[in-house]
């Protein structure tokens, strides 16, 4: 039986901002077996995007992604981590406070 796929708690927070300055995200958390937590399309590529917290360690499944994936990859520890995985070179706004 697969157990349910663990979601960091700053996860939510990464997808919101990506979305807000206009990044597509597509949640795959779900997947499992070392796939990336998002693959977020951001002007005309595509990112896989592996979220953890602070201290989080990637998994042996996820290192062997990451060995193998030949495109853009990169682990997001905060919203600033996940900007620069794709080249979101944008002033910080407080685009979370602007609902």
């Amino acid at each position: 039986m697969k157990r349910a796929a663990k979601v960091d708690i700053n996860q939510k927070e990464i997808v919101a901002y990506l979305r807000k300055i206009g990044a597509s995200v597509a949640v795959m958390s779900a997947v499992g077996q070392g796939f990336p937590d998002l693959v977020v399309g951001w002007r005309g590529r595509n990112y896989m995007i592996e979220v953890k917290q602070a201290k989080g360690k990637l998994t042996e499944d996820q290192y062997e992604f990451a060995a193998h994936w030949r495109g853009q990859y990169g682990v997001a520890r905060s919203i600033d981590d996940a900007c620069n995985i794709i080249g979101a070179d944008l002033p910080r706004l407080n685009v979370l406070k602007e609902d």
